[in-house]
């Protein structure tokens, strides 16, 4: 099962910006179409936003959109979130996933073993 790897969390102030990458854990020639979640604390894990591999076409949450830009590095094997104007209800653990995009982006249809260890996103003065 091809797994992923996501970096690029960290603490920044409201108002900053973090770029996160998701990464396959090993080379793959086939695009496909990728999702980013998260889960807050206390709070179910929610589809964020996602691209798919045909032309591009991407999804953004109604909470994120305009603030964040979902995009696919040219060689397509890593998938980048840069997060802007960031808030502290952005504060959450990031996830990302193979998805239907968008008809994939509901946490609840992926067993548990999906899920990678995703990166810390705190945003906080």
């Amino acid at each position: 099962q091809l797994r992923f790897v996501e970096s690029g969390g960290g603490l920044v102030q409201p108002g900053g910006s973090l770029r996160l990458s998701c990464a396959a854990s090993e080379w793959t020639s086939d695009f496909y179409a990728i999702g980013w979640f998260r889960q807050a604390p206390g709070k179910e894990r929610e589809g964020v936003s996602c691209i798919s591999p045909s032309d591009g076409s991407t999804w953004y949450a109604d909470s994120v959109k305009a603030r964040f830009t979902i995009s696919r590095a040219n060689a397509g094997d890593t998938v980048y979130l840069q997060m802007n104007s960031l808030k502290p209800e952005d504060t959450a653990v990031y996830y990302c996933i193979r998805a239907g995009c968008p008809e994939g982006m509901t946490a609840s249809l992926f067993d548990s073993t999906v899920w990678g260890q995703g990166t810390q996103v705190t945003v906080s003065s």
